[in-house]
């Protein structure tokens, strides 16, 4: 039997929501093991001076529950 977790999170980057996506993830991995989806939920950025100055990006992420540490 397979289950899934579904968890919420959001990051930022100074590049691009494709970058915030990515960092995101990546950050997450180093905690959450076994990621196998990404669901992209929401994307907003701040604006300075009529500008983009950062990228967020809500995802949610899928992520198989280890059962063979039980």
């Amino acid at each position: 039997m397979t289950v899934e977790k579904h968890i919420r999170v959001r990051g930022s980057s100074n590049i691009s929501w494709k970058d915030a996506i990515v960092q995101t993830i990546s950050e997450a991995s180093k905690t959450i093991n076994y990621i196998s989806e990404v669901k992209v939920i929401d994307q907003t950025a701040s604006i300075q001076d009529g500008k983009i100055s950062e990228y967020f990006a809500e995802i949610e992420l899928t992520f198989y529950i280890d059962h063979s540490n039980m």
